[in-house]
């Protein structure tokens, strides 16, 4: 299984406990020379300060190539332009731009603020003006849950490449038709660009479960049924989601996908795992 890519996605830690996880799991995957590592970016700018301190160490301390998250909410354009700016200065030159959650959460109703950008389109424009910044978008094989359906949803991605996009990454997903067909839906409107599949390893149910539901993917029966009987069976639990998470990689690979970006919730063991089950093993030691 030569020529498989991967990168990974971590999110800023708010306690000393998970500070120490991230970098555990960073030292734990770096060795594998992830294509990039993503650090994302709260509802609101949240975790603004966080994150960017998350992608300085990652830049400063280690021999990663971090991608750092943006959103639109909340912020005008001139503070957004200021974040940009603050990251080509650290030395990012790869951003992931999304829309982002309402502030009052999933649920509430977008509003754009008055003075911010008005979509991810318009953010991918902003940042392609401040400089030669490489830019990755989001994609959703379920389509997301404020679009009216597959297509429209498809119109937006379709105009955040004209702006500059030139990834997307997928919502993660459990079945793997559903990326497929996606992907033809994708490619007939002529779209070339990567979609690259999200891959999230159930690191636990009940969680994965209430993430799904709020952004809009679906959990199949067969996955509940798996993980059924195991709240309390921690050991057994994790051998199931690799399993189901190697499943998934590996029926990927047999259809022809090269490049996965996985959602490691600043935990390594599973990502790990489904990694070396793809083929890839550790190359020079790169530390955090």
């Amino acid at each position: 299984m030569g020529g498989i890519r991967v990168s990974f996605e971590f999110f800023p830690p708010k306690s000393e406990e998970m500070e120490r996880n991230l970098w555990e799991a960073v030292a734990r995957l770096a060795p594998l020379s992830p294509n990039f590592v993503s650090v994302t970016y709260g509802a609101g700018g949240s975790t603004r300060e966080r994150t960017h301190s998350t992608v300085r160490r990652i830049l400063n301390d280690t021999a990663l190539t971090p991608a750092a998250h943006l959103t639109c909410v909340a912020a005008t354009r001139t503070e957004i332009d200021e974040v940009i700016r603050s990251y080509w200065d650290a030395g990012v030159r790869h951003i992931v731009a999304l829309r982002g959650d309402p502030t009052g959460g999933v649920g509430d109703k977008y509003a754009p603020h008055p003075g911010g950008y008005g979509t991810s389109a318009d953010l991918v424009a902003g940042i392609k003006r401040a400089g030669d910044i490489e830019v990755s978008v989001s994609a959703y094989p379920e389509k997301h849950p404020d679009s009216a359906d597959v297509e429209s949803d498809i119109d937006m991605l379709k105009r955040k490449i004209d702006a500059g996009a030139t990834r997307a990454i997928t919502q993660f997903f459990f079945e793997n038709d559903l990326y497929f067909r996606y992907l033809d839906r994708v490619r007939a409107r002529g779209i070339e660009i990567p979609i690259v599949p999200g891959i999230l390893p159930v690191q636990n149910f009940k969680q994965t479960t209430n993430f799904a539901q709020r952004c809009g993917a679906s959990v199949p029966r067969w996955l509940a049924e798996r993980f059924d009987g195991l709240d309390e069976d921690v050991a057994t639990r994790k051998l199931i989601a690799a399993a189901v998470a190697a499943e998934q990689a590996l029926d990927l690979v047999k259809r022809g996908v090269t490049d996965f970006h996985f959602y490691t919730m600043n935990r390594a063991d599973l990502v790990y795992a489904v990694c070396h089950l793809l083929g890839l093993r550790p190359t020079a030691k790169k530390a955090a």
